[in-house]
């Protein structure tokens, strides 16, 4: 139990960062640096901003997909026979995989509109008039993707609360029921 409990925890204390860093970053960090009263501004400290959050959403993404493997080796037979549960787990780690990915093509934006800070925008991820049409389309393709973010890594959770219910002993006793 003490394993499966550490290997939960984990797991979900990750995800939760994930979706809360996230969440935050495109509402506060984003706000806040739209606030600058230097349009210059506004993008570097946004790209200040989320660059320092880039290595503890690194860690969750280790922690989780460690978290991860532990539940799937802890729960291996409930995986294998109980109804639902290897879908269950096949799709959550698909989406936890293209989350990952996006939140890399995210870095990898941020990276180009922290570049061309210099030439100053409106806000975050909105383009001002001096914006070069290359920071313009990395600032809104970097919009969607960081509002799409929260929702994935919304939706690993909320997949997580579906595995979390089907561990109810009457849903384990009917999974395995149904199957045969």
């Amino acid at each position: 139990m003490a394993g499966n409990l550490l290997a939960r925890s984990v797991h979900d204390l990750s995800a939760a960062a994930w979706f809360g860093g996230t969440l935050m970053g495109a509402v506060g960090l984003n706000g806040a640096a739209a606030e600058a009263k230097d349009p210059k501004e506004r993008t570097r400290l946004a790209s200040i901003g989320w660059a320092k959050w880039t290595p503890v959403q690194a860690a969750a993404f280790g922690a989780h997909a460690i978290g991860g493997i532990g539940l799937i080796l802890g729960n291996k037979g409930r995986v294998a026979g109980q109804d639902g549960a290897l879908a269950n787990t096949t799709i959550k780690s698909v989406v936890t995989v293209a989350g990952m990915g996006l939140s890399l093509y995210a870095g990898i934006l941020g990276k180009k509109v922290g570049e061309l800070a210099d030439q100053g925008a409106q806000g975050a991820t909105e383009p001002g008039a001096s914006s070069s049409p290359e920071l313009a389309a990395a600032q809104k393709q970097l919009k969607v993707v960081q509002w799409i973010l929260p929702a994935v890594s919304g939706a690993v959770i909320v997949l997580g609360a579906q595995q979390g219910e089907m561990q109810r002993p009457k849903n384990v006793l009917s999974g395995f029921t149904n199957r045969r």
